[in-house]
């Protein structure tokens, strides 16, 4: 199938989940603090996103810069330790400036901390996957930073455009919105090459933008290296990203209207097709579950998630989140997928109709024992 720029940017409106990252750069000055009024401005895009049936997660920086601020530094900490105390005092303005910007328009926030061990590790990740969606389900914008009070390796060479990425594959998002002080990616710096050339489009993996990036100022860490790194991150999960500037008028809008602003990374494949393309590609499991032949059918030819109605049996020992095979009784590979429960709950709520799960564990995590966005057939006999 032919990408194109057109037909990538009509479908942008199409996106249900959208994940939008905001750059210290942007967001702060050092010698004033937050850019209240523009963080007013994109709160109230992000509200008209939400009010037209969108999903949206903020993911901001800004924590040092305001914190640099707060405590009234001559100048940009260098040592590890003052960088964090800075983060820790600059986050308490950062939320708060947040919290009232989007209570302007009604909506609730929550503030998550994450550092990318949090979503390196499965379990972790699963946990965070359902803290957010259960976030959005009550409307609510979660908005996510780097943990950089305890995040040491994060304070030295990280960067929020990584954990955009990781974000937007976390929740499955479609959407990659990166807001940045420039209108997007050039073939060259044009801070220092006058008639560099602007970049609309482009494919995320194409290899001759490697060549194109450049560092970074003073409050951002990652520069368009890094940009370009979570577009083709975001990318393998089936996202599109678009680098755009953030002071332009109706920025969000105008993305996901489909208009020519910004730097379009486009993804290769679909989002379902890229996860579970990873899920068949795993040649090792943790465990197995032998299904009776009613759940071989409903998985072979109804597509359906797999309940702890339609398993027999359990072998092996693995933990929530973990790759699991799904045999029917003569041993034949069926399906593997993503387990929601631990080998040792799945003995416990074996053959119980899902409503049940709780009355056995005490507890329930989701009602299926794999969902069918997270399990992939591999036998269509």
């Amino acid at each position: 199938m032919t990408v194109t720029e057109e037909s990538v940017r009509g479908a942008l409106d199409a996106a249900e989940t959208i994940v939008v990252k905001i750059g210290s750069a942007l967001l702060t000055d050092p010698a004033h603090g937050l850019a209240h009024d523009l963080m007013a401005r994109w709160c109230a895009e992000i509200s008209g996103l939400l009010a037209a049936g969108k999903r949206v997660l903020l993911v901001t920086s800004g924590a040092v810069a305001e914190g640099v601020n707060r405590l009234g530094l001559a100048q940009w900490p260098s040592s590890v330790h003052e960088l964090q105390a800075a983060a820790a005092v600059g986050q308490m303005g950062l939320i708060q400036a947040y919290e009232q910007a989007f209570a302007a328009h009604g909506r609730h926030t929550a503030m998550v901390l994450l550092t990318h061990d949090d979503l390196a590790d499965r379990q972790r990740y699963l946990n965070a996957r359902s803290t957010l969606t259960t976030l959005l389900e009550f409307g609510v914008v979660p908005v996510i930073n780097e943990n950089d009070s305890v995040a040491t390796e994060e304070i030295r060479f990280g960067d929020n455009d990584t954990l955009a990425a990781l974000v937007t594959n976390l929740l499955q998002a479609e959407l990659l919105i990166v807001l940045t002080d420039t209108d997007g990616l050039y073939e060259a710096d044009p801070r220092t090459v006058a008639d560099a050339r602007f970049v609309p489009f482009a494919r995320a993996g194409d290899a001759t933008l490697n060549t194109m990036v450049a560092g970074s100022g003073r409050l951002g860490r990652g520069g368009m290296i890094t940009k370009l790194k979570a577009a083709r991150l975001a990318a393998r999960s089936g996202a599109n990203t678009v680098i755009a500037n953030g002071r332009a008028a109706d920025v969000l809008k105008r993305i996901v209207a489909g208009e020519t602003i910004g730097t379009l990374l486009a993804a290769d494949v679909a989002p379902l097709d890229a996860r579970k393309r990873w899920i068949a590609g795993q040649l090792k499991a943790a465990g197995e579950l032998e299904l009776d032949a009613g759940a071989v059918t409903a998985l072979i030819h109804k597509g359906v998630s797999l309940l702890p109605v339609g398993v027999v049996n359990v072998s092996g020992n693995f933990s929530r989140g973990e790759l699991v095979r799904c045999l029917d009784s003569q041993g034949a590979l069926i399906a593997q997928g993503l387990s929601n429960y631990s080998s040792e709950e799945t003995r416990r709520v074996l053959g119980v109709a899902s409503q049940d799960i709780a009355d056995r564990l005490g507890y329930s995590f989701e009602p299926e024992l794999i969902h069918r966005d997270n399990l992939v057939v591999l036998n269509d006999a």
